[in-house]
């Protein structure tokens, strides 16, 4: 085993910054010592939207941003070991998510794409680097994703509780976890990335702080039936997504049959259908004594409220209460499948992703001996 520790770094759909974390990882614990969250600098995250919604893209476009992103989360990391005071030699490995610019799980030849060069981190850290974790559960037929759900299994499994784990990041996804059962987990949907993308276009602002704007406004029943009714929410689990298909041309497609609509309206509408999505798909999966948020999503209080009233006997609350940040938790998560990699052991779960069979999970950029001179 590969004890130690480690770093996860995760930058997710939300495009909102890139989470650091450092923990010291073992067979028996995952604690949390440090954390940071680094800006996303407005002309690359612009640079992101440009490439990943099906737009024409040219290779120099995919290239010099795969450089750009590396240098970005070199600068996350080494900012938060400057902080805290670490030499490379404190760090066993790094895992890095890197930015999903196109999640195609289905068809003739699927694939996810994330950006960010592991060489470029490798190098400028001088840490190994585990990253590219999806592709090879996607190689055993999986959809490579949710990948968190077997670091949830780890930490947030109770004896008694019936749990649910939901994660409402740009896309939402849950783990379902039941004593004595298989874990089961998928993504639900979108959770922040359409109304942060309705927000962006009417306020310029990157998200909807505590969903006041969606609460000004009155949701539309018959624009609601619509988006509900998009072929993707009826898809068999597993099933996962990202901003390739929920998208703020998504949203336009959506209100192209129906006359003028408030703004403020469809962020409400846009609030209830992540509200419904995500429990409908909750509730369709069994009872549960509890239901535990991490993500972005966690912090707008009406997104909670709605959440909430639909999941009546389930307690509803952030993972902070069981001892996880749960604005950390997917940055946690992959300094976990790091040292899971490094270790030699599996980091899929193939009932939630569909693969044939359980693997170990990335790619390993080493360090460059050489600097051992």
């Amino acid at each position: 085993m590969q004890t130690g520790r480690f770093i996860g770094v995760m930058s997710g759909t939300s495009l909102d910054g890139i989470d650091v974390v450092l923990a010291a990882i073992d067979q028996n614990i995952v604690a949390l010592q440090a954390s940071y969250c680094h800006p996303m600098p407005l002309a690359i995250r612009q640079q992101i939207l440009n490439i990943n919604q099906g737009q024409s893209v040219t290779l120099s476009q995919i290239g010099q941003l795969d450089t750009r992103l590396g240098r970005l989360f070199s600068d996350a990391i080494l900012a938060l070991m400057a902080r805290e005071g670490l030499t490379r030699r404190d760090v066993v490995a790094i895992g890095c998510h890197g930015q999903t610019v196109w999640h195609e799980p289905q068809g003739d030849a699927p694939f996810s794409m994330q950006l960010g060069d592991n060489n470029t981190i490798a190098t400028r850290t001088g840490i190994t680097v585990v990253g590219d974790f999806r592709r090879r559960d996607m190689a055993l037929g999986g959809q490579g994703a949710p990948l968190v759900p077997a670091f949830h299994r780890a930490l947030l499994t109770h004896p008694n509780e019936r749990r649910v784990i939901l994660n409402i990041g740009g896309i939402a996804n849950v783990s379902l976890l039941s004593p004595g059962e298989v874990v089961r987990g998928f993504d639900t949907g979108p959770g922040n990335i359409l109304m942060d993308a309705w927000m962006w276009h009417h306020h310029q602002r990157p998200y909807d702080k505590d969903g006041q704007w969606a609460s000004s406004g009155q949701v539309n029943a018959a624009l609601l039936d619509t988006m509900l009714a998009d072929p993707w929410f009826k898809r068999p689990v597993p099933k996962s997504t990202g901003r390739e298909y929920f998208n703020f041309g998504w949203i336009e497609k959506k209100l192209a049959d129906f006359g003028p609509i408030a703004a403020e309206d469809v962020q409400a509408t846009l609030l209830a259908l992540t509200a419904i999505s995500i429990t409908d798909l909750v509730r369709q999966q069994g009872e549960w004594d509890r239901l535990l948020v991490c993500g972005g999503g966690g912090h707008n209080k009406a997104l909670m409220q709605q959440i909430s009233s639909r999941v009546p006997g389930t307690q509803v609350a952030l993972t902070d209460e069981v001892g996880i940040s749960s604005d950390d938790m997917e940055a946690l998560a992959f300094s976990w499948l790091a040292y899971r990699t490094v270790s030699g052991l599996p980091g899929n779960l193939p009932a939630v992703t569909g693969a044939k069979d359980f693997t170990v999970l990335g790619a390993i950029f080493p360090a460059n001996p050489l600097d051992e001179r």
